[in-house]
């Protein structure tokens, strides 16, 4: 793999982000997780796969509720990390951590009960997105429902997306010029795609009807972020 490669790229990225990650992450990071674990509908004999897990927001409360959890990261730190949470709890017989990039990870078809990723998806490229729903759907055991939380927003083709946009603009501008030019940077890196791809919840539904899904629903949980989710028939 090329020294460039995205996924090589996030892992640098994590692998430094992780000693600040659990203290500062997401703000309403916690309402994202609640959100996506209510949608799980987790239940103790279940197996789990989480994509782009971190330091364990969502595997943690999976496995605490008796659910087998494989979970996923790009960053090897970040994997340590939520090994390191669980040690010595009853979470800990319940985890597996798997160092490998959300695009490159598979698992045989029709092997667990639930896939879920938290605030992970939005740096992959579009087409990537498409073929993880696809492959998840894949995974999933008739009856098995994947569900993302992410940051949800496109370009500005819908009032949510100008909303969205238009809050975070305000926002930033009214710290002077260190907030101006953070403006500057992200709408750069946002019309580039640069390292953060998100897509609206309208495309997150997309996807997980075209790749088979049913009861597919989109739950709008604060600012940009939401989740979404769907059954596997």
């Amino acid at each position: 793999m090329a020294p460039w490669a995205p996924s090589q790229l996030q892992r640098r990225v994590w692998d430094k982000r992780v000693d600040s990650w659990d203290h500062e992450g997401v703000p309403g990071l916690d309402k994202v997780v609640a959100a996506i674990v209510s949608a799980a509908e987790a239940a103790p004999g279940m197996s789990a796969v989480d994509l782009g897990c971190g330091s364990g927001q969502v595997s943690i409360p999976l496995a605490e509720r008796g659910v087998q959890v494989t979970a996923v990261d790009v960053s090897p730190q970040m994997v340590q990390r939520l090994q390191d949470r669980v040690a010595g709890s009853e979470a800990e017989q319940a985890m597996t951590g798997v160092v490998c990039a959300i695009e490159d990870f598979t698992r045989p078809r029709a092997s667990v009960d639930l896939v879920v990723s938290n605030y992970a998806l939005h740096h992959l490229r579009d087409r990537d997105k498409q073929a993880v729903v696809r492959a998840a759907v894949d995974w999933l055991r008739p009856g098995g429902k994947l569900v993302v939380g992410d940051m949800m927003f496109g370009r500005g083709a819908t009032a949510r997306d100008r909303a969205i946009i238009g809050s975070k603009v305000v926002a930033l501008a009214r710290r002077g010029p260190g907030g101006w030019w953070r403006v500057a940077k992200n709408a750069v890196r946002y019309l580039l795609r640069v390292q953060e791809r998100p897509c609206s919840m309208e495309t997150w539904v997309r996807y997980f009807e075209e790749a088979g899904l049913t009861s597919v629903a989109a739950t709008s949980v604060i600012a940009e972020a939401a989740v979404v989710a769907g059954v596997r028939p």
